[in-house]
């Protein structure tokens, strides 16, 4: 199955997080298939960012807002009436949520609860996807690959908080949308580590790397043979698209949790993705690793997607090395001061055109 842009053309979709890294890449996508989009979102996190250099602000409508505001958010939805809600807002780092855990708490648990609560109360609402992580699985670090069925967990506030957020969710269904005619389908989308262009969140590896070698400076690692499922921001998206896509047409057996990660060779060591942008970006690019302590992160994830290529036809069209070739030339583009809006805009459009394997 893939995208039907005459599906999304005219539906109204609010996307919460519209101005970070990953809800910016999908406004852009929903505007070009044709939907009309709304925004719920603190300003953009960071400077410089996604959301202002490929002015995704553009034929939608930017609300303002915090998602831990339940008054304000149910006001939105109330006024503009969507009809699939794409819950993206969170505090989206690990290392963040060491530093702040009471914000990352309030806003990625009571957060989903006041979306849920919202979509309750909403007479327009029809498909909710909440998008969480591949970090809300208990991970106990082996080779193993977590189904949407393994335990939730989390060792430090951010992956516990997504655990959270997972058990809201699947609550939240069970009581209030589960009768035969429910007022909403309710899915949830964990994917894995996200890269691409437009990216610069702190303590994350691709912005870290590409803000180093724009700057000429060596890149610091912190734990060069952590094992991740590494993926282009497009895949995870499209997945979330088509499931949203298929919970409008076939309702309720597709309202649970779903991974939407890379193949097994795509999850690859931190080493292996600095040293291929290394090479990518060229002009003496160099990085090294210290000895600091770091905080805990875990070591290995990976995540089993069969159920998403099975039931949903769905499955990653970028490989890793695509996906950092189409990363770097997105960072290069904009260190080159190319136009972005336009830049970033193609790589959806090319993305569009290519084919589920």
């Amino acid at each position: 199955m893939e995208i039907n842009p005459a599906f999304w053309a005219k539906k109204k979709v609010l996307i919460t997080g519209h101005t970070g890294f990953k809800g910016s890449w999908l406004a852009l996508w929903l505007v070009s298939l044709g939907a009309d989009v709304i925004g719920y979102a603190l300003k953009p996190p960071t400077t410089p960012n996604l959301f202002e250099i490929a002015q995704a602000s553009k034929k939608i409508t930017s609300v303002i807002g915090d998602i831990r505001n339940l008054n304000d958010l149910r006001a939105t939805i109330d006024h503009h009436q969507p009809q699939i809600v794409i819950h993206m807002a969170a505090q989206s780092l690990v290392m963040e949520s060491y530093k702040h855990p009471t914000e990352t708490y309030a806003t990625n648990i009571m957060g989903t609860v006041n979306i849920l609560e919202s979509t309750f109360h909403s007479n327009s609402v029809k498909v909710l996807i909440n998008v969480t992580s591949d970090k809300c699985y208990a991970n106990n670090e082996q080779a193993q690959k977590y189904k949407e069925d393994s335990p939730m967990g989390g060792y430090d506030p951010y992956s516990s908080s997504k655990g959270c957020a997972e058990l809201v969710t699947n609550a939240y269904r069970n009581s209030f949308f589960s009768d035969s005619t429910p007022k909403a389908f309710i899915a949830s989308g964990r994917a894995g580590n996200v890269i691409g262009g437009g990216d610069w969140a702190k303590n994350r590896l691709v912005p870290d790397i590409m803000k180093e070698f724009m700057a000429g400076r060596p890149a610091f690692i912190r734990n060069p043979s952590f094992i991740r499922p590494w993926q282009h921001v497009l895949d995870p998206l499209s997945g979330y698209l088509l499931l949203a896509e298929k919970l409008w047409l076939e309702g309720g057996s597709l309202a649970e949790g779903w991974n939407f990660g890379p193949s097994e060779a795509n999850s690859q060591p931190v080493s292996w993705v600095v040293k291929r942008l290394a090479d990518l970006w060229g002009q003496n690019a160099q990085w090294q690793t210290g000895s600091a302590p770091q905080a805990h992160e875990a070591s290995v994830l990976r995540l089993d997607c069969s159920k998403a290529r099975n039931i949903l036809g769905w499955n990653s069209k970028l490989n890793l090395e695509e996906a950092l070739d189409w990363t770097h030339e997105w960072y290069q583009a904009y260190h080159k001061k190319e136009d972005m809006p336009k830049f970033t805009r193609a790589q959806i459009s090319r993305y569009q055109d290519m084919r589920f394997t």
